[in-house]
């Protein structure tokens, strides 16, 4: 059984047991959270689609870590200019565990 549901905007295929990472959440490890955005949930032959969410579906979300991602360099050269920037980023991300998911 898979399920499709929305979290902080994003759009993600989730099956029970599975880990997925997001933007950051702002809540402590082991929060137990639960997402009524599911838009669609399949079992084998029998699939659920809602209008734009299933009523009474839920997804059961365990927070396990809070971490940053992998830094990102932005480097812009003018040539000719002696002009150069480089700046570095790196995204705060949260890591999911898919504890249920509800029907």
């Amino acid at each position: 059984m898979y399920a499709m549901i929305n979290v902080v905007g994003d759009q993600l295929k989730v099956v029970a047991g599975e880990v997925i990472t997001v933007n950051n959440l702002n809540r402590e490890i082991g929060d137990l959270i639960e997402n009524s955005e599911v838009m669609l949930i399949a079992d084998a032959d029998d699939v659920v689609v809602g209008t734009p969410y299933i009523e009474n579906a839920k997804v059961k979300l365990e927070v396990i870590d809070n971490f940053k991602g992998k830094k990102v360099i932005a480097f812009k050269k003018r040539r000719r200019k002696s002009s150069k920037v480089k700046r570095g980023f790196r995204q705060h991300l949260t890591s999911l565990k898919v504890v249920e998911i509800i029907k």
